[in-house]
């Protein structure tokens, strides 16, 4: 067992153990602390590395390796240094531990995404104690602030420090690269080619203020209710991206079933708890998730509000503002709260042969597919700014009785030992050869 491989568990367990929670109001402690950690394993091998911090306690750490040929574009390999809170009382184990037990390392950030950030660290510390030199230019990030939309960490740097990335192109993060097992002779490796955009809206109806016993007719609390039920109980028809039709495809030929576009259900069915993941991206979705008005029983308010969280597919962003403003009706209005674009690359190239190399290398019964994931990280909100093309490749041979899916955000998050040290040696392999 190589070094990265032996002590990837304990750095893992270490960042876990630095409560670096997001409580999306700058109210929680903020990542400097995990970014200590980051900038001491990296010291202890001689790397520098740029610590900035965009606001008091929000640290992110960059480096940069250089490579054999200046020629060739640089690779950013990133990582989000800040976890999503968690609830002691509603946890096994004390969430941040860093228990190791039944081979599974649990805590807060375990598979979101200290596992992926004791990855790149381990990899990292072990080309340099070897001396190997890549063959491009490696930009190693541990970001702030993913978790509340990434503006004291990726949108800060690339607004401000953008030239940490020069010459990169290509990007790989979270959310892919685990394994969906078939049989043991097959393993799929879901890989984030797509995501879906982002529209929180907040609809607002204007009405006549009054009183509760008179009759009203422009009532703003009636117009932004008909509109929420119109919006909740739309069915959005199915819609397939190239990204989730190749998946499908995938699907259907690894398990041996039929592709029906009318209803894949069949499909879905395979893919167990991950179909969590994938489920949301054969169509769009609109849910309502806030309403507001009033401040008095028998006052009729002159306005009433609902927030409803839209995700939208990527290359159908018109078509699902178009149906939105039509089930809103005229007399509703919707401003953004929040606005983010939906990304699609191709599953080709370099990167991704050297991707499904790295796999294959390490697992013989590995299979490499694209899926679009419905939510967002990252590589899409500010990397892409700077033209990066952006992957999910997070490298973990899982048990197939593993719900991974619920991993994420949930209660009792876990990742195997042995799916770590797995993700390192493949890590490893491509991080030096590509």
């Amino acid at each position: 067992m190589t070094p990265a491989e032996n002590e990837v568990a304990d750095l893992c367990v270490e960042l876990i153990k630095v409560d670096s929670s997001n409580y999306g109001d700058d109210s929680g402690p903020g990542e400097r602390a995990a970014a200590e950690v980051v900038l001491a394993r990296l010291a202890e091998v001689g790397i520098e590395a740029t610590y900035l911090e965009s606001a008091p306690g929000r640290g992110n750490v960059i480096t940069r390796v250089e490579g054999a040929d200046p020629s060739l574009p640089a690779l950013l390999v990133h990582g989000h240094l800040d976890v999503v809170p968690a609830n002691a009382a509603d946890w096994s184990v004390d969430p941040f531990a860093g228990e190791v037990r039944d081979g599974y390392i649990w805590g807060r950030g375990a598979v979101d995404m200290k596992d992926m950030d004791a990855m790149m660290l381990a990899v990292l510390r072990q080309l340099t104690r070897d001396g190997r030199r890549p063959r491009r230019d490696l930009v190693f990030a541990w970001l702030a602030d993913e978790e509340a939309g990434g503006n004291f960490g990726a949108k800060y740097l690339t607004k401000h420090h953008p030239g940490l990335f020069e010459g990169v192109t290509e990007a790989i993060s979270e959310v892919g690269g685990y394994s969906l097992e078939v049989d043991p002779s097959l393993r799929l490796y879901l890989i984030e080619t797509a995501q879906k955009g982002l529209a929180w809206m907040k609809l607002i109806a204007d009405g006549t203020a009054g009183h509760g016993s008179m009759l009203n007719a422009d009532n703003a609390v009636t117009e932004v209710a008909k509109a929420v039920a119109r919006i909740g109980a739309h069915d959005w028809p199915l819609t397939y991206t190239p990204t989730v039709r190749r998946f499908l495809s995938e699907i259907a030929d690894a398990y041996g079933l039929p592709f029906d576009e009318d209803d894949p259900k069949a499909l879905l069915d395979r893919l167990g708890p991950l179909v969590r993941f994938v489920g949301a991206t054969l169509r769009h979705t609109a849910n309502p998730t806030q309403l507001d008005a009033g401040y008095k029983s028998n006052v009729i308010p002159g306005q009433a509000t609902a927030v409803v969280d839209g995700r939208f597919l990527p290359g159908f962003e018109d078509e699902f503002f178009a149906t939105v403003d039509e089930l809103i009706g005229p007399k509703v209005r919707r401003e953004f709260v929040h606005h983010d674009i939906a990304l699609e690359t191709t599953f080709d190239g370099a990167l991704v042969e050297s991707m499904i190399e790295a796999l294959k290398a390490e697992d013989p019964s590995a299979r490499a597919i694209p899926y679009c994931m419905s939510g967002g990280t990252d590589n899409k909100t500010f990397f892409a700014d700077l033209n990066v093309r952006g992957f999910g490749f997070v490298p973990l041979r899982l048990p197939a009785e593993l719900d991974f899916a619920s991993m994420f955000h949930g209660v009792d998050e876990r990742v195997p030992v042995e799916a770590l040290q797995f993700g390192v040696r493949v890590l490893d392999r491509l991080l030096l050869n590509y």
